[in-house]
């Protein structure tokens, strides 16, 4: 059991490195609940996000229908192909895939988060690979979040997306 919870671990970072090679690549936590969508649910994307943010001083997300219903809509979209491709929507956006079923929205959040020691904010830039989705979720300006998980049909893995509004990640300027 250990071993094939290490081997899907190292199998999801290896694909989100890979994936986060190609530009226009962003990590999007969307949910589907299993059973339902009720507050634990928003608290898994919530949590990590918000204690981030307050490690920072900056405040805490909101969780927004509006914003859910957005990255649900593009979640189910992306259930065919399961494909890291951007909306181009509104919102700022952080994709996320993993291979087969039970990820959690907790995992996608802590992958996005994990990009934090690959950000430089004095030359406010990213060292040694991506660091995007960790500025989008400390935007300072960011107030609301919705977020959306899928398992991609024939067993294409899990697709979560979380959309953020107002967006951020604007060149040229530092997310706090």
């Amino acid at each position: 059991m250990a071993s094939s919870t290490c081997a899907r671990a190292h199998i999801a970072i290896v694909l989100l490195g890979i994936v986060l090679l190609f530009p226009g690549n962003a990590v999007v936590v969307g949910a589907y609940p299993r059973g339902g969508g009720g507050g634990d649910y928003r608290m898994q994307f919530l949590e990590q996000q918000n204690a981030a943010r307050a490690a920072m001083g900056l405040p805490p997300l909101e969780w927004n229908e509006r914003v859910a219903g957005y990255a649900r809509w593009y979640a189910e979209s992306r259930r065919g192909d399961c494909a890291l491709v951007h909306s181009s929507g509104p919102y700022g956006e952080n994709l996320f895939w993993g291979s087969g079923t039970g990820w959690s929205p907790a995992q996608a959040v802590g992958a996005w988060l994990a990009e934090q020691p690959r950000y430089n904010y004095w030359s406010n830039s990213c060292y040694g690979g991506m660091c995007g989705h960790y500025t989008q979720i400390m935007w300072r300006a960011t107030r609301r979040v919705g977020c959306a998980m899928v398992t991609c049909y024939n067993g294409r893995g899990t697709f979560i997306t979380c959309n953020y509004d107002p967006p951020g990640n604007y060149v040229g300027m530092r997310p706090y």
